[in-house]
Parts: structure tokens; sequence; C-alpha cells
């Protein structure tokens, strides 16, 4: 993505030589802002963006040096040219050191004129590329970060790999700290895009007010507070990827704009009647139970539809099984490293203590726990003492014991069994989207087990039997993806 310049800003209280200066520069293709005064000046750079600023030394009212001095307080990285019909070796000197980037006395070259424009133009395209640059250095996604060896996440990782390449529309479904960023990362990370942008919007963390203006950007005077022009977040993105996480937080109204967006990269900023238009990958993610929210209105259909070209569902920790204790060994020794402590070890005791739990907050929940292990530890290894007890935690997420219901009074204990039973199984797998893998498991019976016994209590899910594709995705552990 080329990088687009915004204007200078030129200043002098001569009419003539503000359209000198503008038409040299204008003629080489530079957007050119120009006003009379540096009080106009002053007011205008705190409105707009400007890669330089040139000044006469000499203006009406405030002087171009007392100029510099001001922006160079506001904007110590806007580079300012001085121009001046009195120049010498004293002044120029003072120029320079009250922080003008160059100083040129009159009459001076065109070519002079636009050598200096060219350096700070080159100056602000190689400051916005470092920063890019850093961008990618500082928060790097890699498909080794997703850490487990149980057959739902060897999957995840190949999926991810079949999918990253192509530049189709990503929804990711999954509980909070199932790691959904992780996989948008590392799907940008791995796609042709990579070198472009990748750009985060937390759709729950902005207010809702403010979401349109963040993503979309808006025009000056849009609204009270809007004071200069602010490019949205999809611009940041062209040529690369946005991630909108939470995005089952979004307004309706916010939803139906963002449907406009996917159907061909147009928008227009708030306050703005131009249609613009970019080329970004979408990729959103919800930890919110989507199908709840479209029978509940709070979601658009055809968003769900439009976004949900690739679906991903991370698994819940509870179901990766020895997961648990491989990715509490690698939070052990990031914090050990971090907090300066040798490395330790998981006692036998406490990694049973980890398998028991069920891990409500998932992998975000067990970093912290190790996290809290690790300063609460003093001897070699983690022991079960320095884990929290899960007391409050076990009460998230629970299961709650099926109620028996009045019609079970005249029963004999076998039908009540076997009605409690029943009862059971369908809320586990109603929970479990009819997946037998994943019934199986929380029920902890195989899978075998939990046919004999759906059979025997008249149990007929309809969707495995009857729909090839979740029966395919079933057997591979996991709710089919479109």
């Amino acid at each position: 993505m080329s990088i687009t310049l915004p204007p200078l800003l030129i200043v002098d209280d001569e009419k003539n030589m503000r359209l000198s200066l503008s038409s040299i520069v204008e003629a080489e293709g530079f957007d050119v802002r120009a006003v009379d005064s540096a009080e106009a000046a002053l007011k205008l750079v705190g409105q707009e963006e400007f890669f330089m600023v040139i000044t006469d030394a000499r203006l009406g009212g405030m002087s171009g040096y007392e100029l510099l001095g001001k922006l160079k307080a506001a904007q110590p990285g806007l580079p300012v040219l001085v121009i001046t019909a009195y120049a010498t070796p004293k002044l120029a000197a003072e120029a320079i050191k009250a922080g003008a980037m160059d100083y040129l006395a009159k009459p001076f070259e065109p070519e002079e004129l636009l050598h200096a424009v060219g350096r700070c133009a080159e100056r602000h395209r190689l400051l916005k590329e470092n920063a890019k640059l850093r961008a990618r250095v500082i928060e790097p996604y890699r498909l080794e970060q997703i850490i487990g060896e149980c057959v739902k996440v060897r999957e995840l990782r190949q999926f991810i790999q079949t999918v990253a390449p192509a530049n189709a529309t990503v929804l990711i479904l999954g509980e909070s700290g199932t790691g959904k960023e992780l996989i948008a990362g590392a799907l940008h990370t791995l796609s042709q895009r990579h070198e472009e942008n990748y750009v985060r919007i937390n759709c729950a963390a902005i207010p809702e007010a403010l979401l349109e203006s963040e993503l979309f950007g808006h025009e000056k005077g849009a609204f009270t507070g809007a004071l200069r022009l602010k490019l949205g977040r999809v611009e940041e993105a062209d040529g690369g990827t946005i991630f909108l996480d939470e995005i089952g937080d979004m307004s309706r109204p916010l939803q139906a704009k963002l449907l406009r967006f996917l159907e061909d990269g147009s928008f227009t900023r708030v306050g703005g009647n131009e249609e613009l238009r970019v080329d970004c990958r979408v990729i959103a993610a919800t930890n919110r139970d989507i199908v709840d929210a479209i029978r509940r209105g709070d979601f658009r259909e055809d968003l769900f539809h439009r976004l949900n070209v690739v679906q991903f569902l991370p698994p819940p920790l509870s179901e990766r099984g020895e997961d648990v204790v491989l990715l509490a060994d690698h939070f052990l020794r990031h914090f050990a490293l971090t907090m300066n402590r040798r490395v330790l070890a998981l006692s036998k005791a406490a990694q049973a203590r980890l398998k028991e739990h069920h891990w409500p907050g998932n992998v975000r929940e067990l970093r912290n726990v190790i996290e809290r292990a690790v300063i609460l530890e003093t001897g070699p290894e983690i022991r079960p003492e320095s884990l929290p007890d899960f007391h409050i935690e076990s009460r998230l997420h629970r299961i709650e014991p099926v109620a028996t219901q009045p019609e079970t009074a005249g029963q004999s204990l076998d039908e009540a069994v076997s009605s409690y039973e029943r009862d059971l199984i369908n809320r586990v797998l109603e929970q479990n989207r009819f997946s037998l893998t994943r019934t199986a498991d929380q029920l902890k019976i195989t899978r075998h087990a939990l046919r004999y016994r759906m059979q025997r209590l008249n149990i007929n899910p309809a969707d495995e039997e009857e729909s090839p594709s979740l029966a395919s995705a079933d057997k591979a552990g996991e709710t089919p993806r479109s």
C-alpha cells in the first residue's frame, strides 16, 4: 500500500509570494494549504496533518521565528523551512538552532525549494513506513503460538494453514480465552497480505457513539470535537487485514454499514458524502452465542452469513485433555524468565489439581493461575498449595443438576434414574451442539457408551444421523466449519 502524503502549509503575508510558492510546489504534485499569518497557521496545524511548513521570517503580527518556536513546542517532529529576504549567517544559525530544518534566502531558485520539499516528503514516508514495520515486529503472530497436541488443536493449526492464503472473510466463534486473537493473527501472518498492516478493533471496548468514527473515520466538523479529518481503521488496513473482535457487541445500525462495506469495500466517513473504497480482509470474532443473538434480534442474520464464509470454532480448554499440562509448562517457563526465577516444575499433585478443574476462563484463566503460582512458590516445583482453590471459579459455567419434575413423584427408582439420565444427556447434547464426541468427553464416558445409553433411552438427535456435514465433523471431534 502506498502511503498517502498529507499537504504542506505555506505561511506568507504577501499574496503574490503565497501564489508563487504554491504554484511551484503544486506543479510537482504536492497538495498545498496557504495562509497569510502565523496565527492562522497555528489554528490550521491544530486541525489538519501536514508533512512540512514553509514560512516567511517576517510576517504581520507574530513573526516566522515565533511561529517556529510554537510549532516546535506543539509538534516537535514537524519540519519547518524558513524563508527570508534578510539573509545573514547569524540569522541562519539562529533559525537552525531554533529548530528549522532549513533556511532559504530570497531570491532562490525553484529547484532549491523543491529539493527541501522533496527531502521532507521522503522523510514523512520513511517515518510512516517505519511505524508500520515496528507494529509488525512488536506483535508477531506465529502458528507455533497456538500450543497443544490434542486432535482438535492439531486440526485447527492445519485449518489455519489451509485458509490463510485465501482472501476469504473469516468468523471465529468461541468462548472467551480460547485463543481467537491468536487465530486471527496467524491467519494474517500466513496470508499474502502479511507485509501490510494488521489492524485490530475491540468492538466492545469502544463506546457505541465512537465506534463508527473509529472504524470508518470522520470529516472535520462531523460532530462536536471533530476538529480535523480522521482516517478510519479500515483505511489503515487497506491492503492488509482488519480484525473485528467482539463483533457481537456492535449495534444494529452499524452492522448495516458493515454489511455494505463487506460487499465491495466501500464506505463513507462520518459527516462525509464521498464514497471511498479500500481492499482489506475482514476477520471477525465473538464469544457470544451467535444463533441466540440472531433469534433475539441483536445480530443481523444477513451479516452473519456474509461473515461466515469460513468459520473457526476453537475448543474450550476443558475439552483439550493433557493440553492443560502442556500449556501450564509453557506459561511456567515464560513467567520464570520474565520474573528472573529459575525454571520451576509442576509437581504431580499440582498437575492433577489443574486437570481436575473445568477452566471456565479457558487458556487465559490458566495463564493467570500459573503467573500467581510462580509469584507465590518458594520451592523447586509448583505445589498444589500455590494454586488457587478454585472455589469461585468452580461455580462458573457449571451444569446445574436437573431438577426432579413433579410427574416423577410416583415413579420407581429405575424410572426416576432413567428420567434423570435422559434429561442430563439431552441437556449436555444441546450444550455441545449435538456433538457426540464432545458430549461423551464432558460426561466422561466413551462415545460407544453414549450411543448405547441414547439408544436405551430413545434419544435420537436428528442432526448427526441426518446431516452428513455434522456427522463428518463429529467424527473429527468438532462442529462443522463452512
